[in-house]
């Protein structure tokens, strides 16, 4: 059985460097400014927060609004939202 050279969960270098563009321009769009290499002065927050802002880029809230009959007020309408996350 062959798989092409490709291990699962081994990543290619297009596709590692295709992973340091994103964070690049993730930290960017925060303010961060990140070198080439380690980055090791930054602070957890700062870390923190470009991981988090890729995980939102890659894996966008969806949001749902959903409208029922109120049972206590004949004819209103008790709307509901609901957020939610769906990871790929």
């Amino acid at each position: 059985m062959s798989n092409n050279g490709n291990n699962k969960g081994e990543m290619t270098q297009k596709g590692r460097d295709a992973l340091e563009r994103f964070k690049m321009e993730s930290a960017s769009e925060l303010g961060i400014h990140l070198k080439d290499g380690y980055n090791g002065d930054l602070t957890s927050r700062e870390a923190g927060s470009i991981g988090g802002s890729m995980v939102n880029m890659m894996c966008p809230e969806q949001q749902w609004r959903i409208s029922r009959n109120s049972v206590r007020s004949m004819g209103h309408k008790v709307v509901y939202t609901y957020y939610m996350q769906v990871g790929i």
